[in-house]
């Protein structure tokens, strides 16, 4: 048999190999994959998801003739990388944290391709591998940031032109009316299409590593940017013309046509900087080609039986620590309070968390000596992508904003249990005409309970709940919340902190008596 035969029959031994590695890894991780394409689904900010494979395997394919060319020999050196991808995705799945689970799904897959090819015949192809992580569905969580910097840009704006403006939070109020910057405006979109887009536009147009760089940063700086103007713009027109331009469905389109047209002088001006391709590939074939032997297919089998091995050992072992959460239904009530605290009416100050699908819950408003104050409690048990206590979709506030908006937020120290504890804090005010006849602000402060510790930090929750249950316990976690009118300076963090004082004994004794961690 000639070498040029050899190589072929390696490829198609090869990509039998690889064929059945990635759909027992897509079998394995199921739920996860199908996660993924849901999101694409339902999200516009991540439908390209559903490109980008398509995009891939058309860049692979443009490389077919170097990399057919080179001979594929397994690389075990990979298999470490395999195991650290693997555990990765167990600790997100016990933590319920989607990004981490994905992220490092989608890692196994490449690093398949990766250790079956080989190292030399990975490199050839190493940026369509690289892109297939704009499939993942992350970057959410840079909304409350980026609404942030819009808000602060729009109101400098207006002031600069000679607009008054009077602000809180992410509300502000000028002349001719009312304005927010809400979800849709905080440009994440615009960022994740843009770097996506950009990406892949400087890898097709420059051969220097320097340009392709430039323009990625240019990709994520140029949509930010072009967000605070399209916000500024967009109330420029509402008070220009008497709030009878840009309002309502026309916000959207004008935001999307001015993007568009900011993306297009992008590309427009980074096609004068483009470079012509480079014939440095044909000579990283031919040193391919020659520097490598070809493996058996008795090595093929066995390096592909190992990482299948691999691939099966986080989901065996996630489903093991699955079998032994807890079991049953929670049932609270609200807790036995102490010095005086009784229920009372909630009047003028209603407001309930927007916490997505508890196993429990209560929430009742206490008084004493003319202090109020209110305490909710949503219990988590046996957590999971639909029901997790540390999500997205949880927050004070609803995404409407028709009972409350949040005009404040900050993390301050607390007294609990004789100790400081950092607490989450916000400041929420009822909106003109609320629906539900709400008043005046409240005073909000939030901390997490984690198998009796406490945080008010999102990624300490979510470590604390995947160490437990990856050490045999179980991932029984809580929110509290507290709130109080906010009166005279000061008032209403006193009343919350003679509540604390009085009563998180109690709060803490219903919590662990009704999720079974009695100390």
């Amino acid at each position: 048999m000639n070498g040029a035969a050899m190589v072929r029959r390696d490829w198609r031994n090869t990509f039998i190999a690889l064929a059945g590695l990635l759909g027992w890894a897509t079998f394995l991780y199921w739920d996860t994959a199908s996660g993924m394409v849901s999101i694409w689904a339902r999200s516009e900010t991540f439908t390209h998801g559903f490109l980008v494979l398509p995009i891939v395997l058309w860049l692979i394919w443009r490389q077919r003739e170097v990399v057919l060319a080179a001979t594929p020999v397994p690389s075990l050196k990979i298999l470490p990388l395999v195991l650290v991808a693997g555990f990765a995705w167990l600790l997100g799945s016990l933590a319920s944290v989607n990004a981490a689970t994905q992220f490092a799904y989608v890692a196994l897959l490449v690093l398949c391709v990766v250790l079956l090819m080989g190292t030399t015949v990975a490199r050839l192809i190493a940026f369509p591998l690289l892109f297939s992580f704009f499939a993942v569905p992350v970057g959410e969580f840079l909304m409350p940031q980026l609404m942030a910097w819009t808000a602060d840009f729009t109101v400098v704006a207006l002031r600069l032109s000679g607009i008054p403006v009077y602000r809180e939070g992410l509300q502000f109020v000028i002349p001719s009316g009312n304005w927010s910057v809400v979800e849709a405006c905080s440009g994440v979109r615009y960022l994740i299409a843009s770097l996506t887009v950009g990406t892949l536009f400087a890898y097709l147009s420059y051969q220097s590593t320097y340009r392709r760089v430039i323009f990625v940063v240019v990709s994520i700086l140029v949509p930010v940017l072009a967000n605070w103007l399209r916000a500024y713009i967009i109330v420029m027109l509402g008070h220009l013309s008497g709030n009878k331009l840009a309002a309502g469905v026309d916000h959207l389109i004008y935001g999307w046509l001015f993007f568009g047209i900011v993306i297009m002088l992008m590309f427009m001006i980074g096609a004068r900087w483009a470079e012509a391709p480079s014939t440095r590939e044909a000579s990283q074939s031919e040193i391919a080609n020659t520097s490598r032997n070809p493996a058996s297919v008795a090595w093929l089998g066995a390096a592909t039986a190992m990482v299948a091995v691999l691939l099966w050992l986080p989901p065996l072992f996630y489903s093991g620590i699955e079998n032994k959460t807890s079991a049953g239904p929670l049932v609270v009530n609200a807790p036995v309070l102490v010095a005086g605290w009784q229920p009372v009416s909630a009047g003028n100050t209603a407001f309930k968390p927007a916490f997505q699908n508890p196993s429990a819950e209560t929430h009742t408003l206490y008084g004493q000596g003319g202090q109020t104050v209110g305490l909710y409690l949503a219990l988590y048990r046996n957590q999971n992508q639909e029901r997790k206590m540390v999500s997205s979709s949880n927050s004070l506030i609803d995404g409407n904003g028709a009972n409350w908006v949040q005009t404040g937020s900050a993390s301050r120290e607390v007294q609990i249990a004789g100790m400081a504890q950092p607490v989450r804090t916000a400041t929420l005010r009822a909106p003109p005409g609320a629906q539900s006849g709400n008043s005046g602000q409240l005073t909000v402060w939030q901390i997490y309970w984690v198998g009796g510790a406490l945080t008010s930090s999102d990624y300490l929750a979510k470590a604390y709940s995947a160490w437990f249950r990856l050490t045999g316990r179980s991932d029984d976690s809580a929110v509290l919340i507290l709130y109080a009118p906010t009166g005279k300076a000061g008032e209403a963090e006193a009343s919350l902190q003679q509540f604390l004082n009085d009563n998180f004994g109690a709060v803490n004794a219903l919590l662990l008596d009704t999720l079974g961690r009695k100390q």
